[in-house]
C-alpha cells in the first residue's frame, strides 16, 4: 500500500507491525489524522472553482513502484499545458494535496508519501508533475514540495525496502529512539524492553568471549 511509504520512512519496524503482522493501535495522533482525513474522504466530491478542479480521495496505482493507494486531494489547474479531463474544456496541471492533522515532521517521510503519489498520476496521466503540497492542520497552512530526481530516488529505495522485507516476511528489532513516544505501536512493540534484552544479551556474549 502507498501509504506504507510513510510509516517505513519513519520507522521499519513500526511499518513491519502495521504492513506485516497486521497490528494496529490508535492514539491522539493517529486519531486526529483520522478525523482530518474524513473530511477529505469522499470520493464523489468534485469542487470547480473557475480554473481550478479539486477532486478527492482520489484512486492511484504505479506500475512501476507497485503500489497502489488514495490521494487525499488531487488538485487540476488550468493551464495551457498538461493533461485533458473527461467532460472539461482544455488542458490541466496535476497537483497532489495531502491533509497532516499535526505539524512539519523533522524527516521526510510526509515528503516521500507525496512524491509516491505524484508518480502514481504521472504514470495515470501520461504527464510530468513537479510539485505538490502537504497542508498542516496545526499552523492551518500549505508547505509546497518540490519532485527533484533526490526525493524520486528516495522513494524509489524504500518501496524497494518495503518489498524487500515483506517477501522475506522480517519484523526488523526494536531500537529506543527519541520518536518511539510519538508512535501509536509503542506498547505492542516495546521498545524499552526489546533494548534492555539485546543489551544483555551482547554483555553475555561479550562476557563469554572474554571482551
Amino acid at each position: 500500500m502507498l501509504s506504507g511509504i510513510q510509516h517505513f520512512a519513519f520507522c521499519r519496524r513500526q511499518w513491519a507491525l502495521i504492513h506485516i503482522e497486521q497490528l494496529w493501535k490508535e492514539n491522539v495522533l493517529t486519531f486526529g489524522g483520522r478525523q482530518m482525513h474524513r473530511n477529505a474522504d469522499d470520493p464523489f466530491f468534485t469542487e470547480s472553482r473557475g480554473d481550478l478542479l479539486i477532486s478527492r480521495s482520489v484512486p492511484l496505482v504505479s506500475h512501476s513502484l507497485k503500489v497502489y493507494g488514495i490521494a487525499d486531494v488531487v488538485e487540476y489547474h488550468r493551464s495551457d499545458t498538461g493533461v485533458a479531463i473527461s467532460g472539461r474544456e482544455g488542458y490541466w496541471t496535476v497537483v497532489p494535496v495531502e491533509y497532516k492533522a499535526g505539524r512539519k515532521k523533522p524527516d521526510d517521510r510526509d515528503e516521500v508519501q507525496l512524491c509516491a503519489q505524484a508518480i502514481c498520476l504521472e504514470e495515470m496521466y501520461r504527464t510530468r508533475i513537479e510539485k505538490g503540497y502537504l497542508y498542516y492542520g496545526k499552523t492551518r497552512r500549505r508547505t509546497e514540495v518540490l519532485f527533484d530526481d533526490e526525493i524520486r530516488r528516495r522513494v524509489a529505495e524504500l518501496v524497494a525496502g518495503m518489498y524487500e522485507l515483506y517477501d522475506a516476511g522480517i519484523t526488523p528489532p526494536a531500537l529506543l529512539l527519541p520518536h518511539c513516544k510519538n508512535c501509536s505501536l509503542i506498547d505492542l512493540c516495546m521498545p524499552n524492553v526489546s533494548s534492555r534484552r539485546r543489551s544483555v544479551d551482547r554483555y553475555l556474549a561479550d562476557s563469554i568471549r572474554g571482551d
